[in-house]
């Protein structure tokens, strides 16, 4: 009778060591995704300004692109 009480004791201790394995992992991939969409975050709003700046410029200053066949260079000879 003790024997099979055991068993099901190890059996039980067993089955929750599996479960928190699992949970400790499921943790962690929370927090490397959480990490992730934050970086992703950070380059969406880095990509979103550029192009709310440049209209910003334009609907307040007037400012527009430059001609790129306006643009020389000097060489200064180093």
């Amino acid at each position: 009778m003790s024997a099979v009480l055991l068993a099901g004791v190890v059996f039980v201790n067993l089955a929750v060591l599996r479960l928190n394995l699992s949970l400790d992992k499921a943790t962690r991939d929370r927090t490397d995704l959480r990490a992730s969409n934050a970086t992703l975050q950070s380059q969406l709003s880095a990509a979103l300004a550029s192009p709310r700046i440049q209209a910003q410029a334009r609907r307040q200053d007037g400012l527009v692109p430059a001609d790129p066949s306006t643009i020389g260079y000097v060489d200064i000879g180093r």
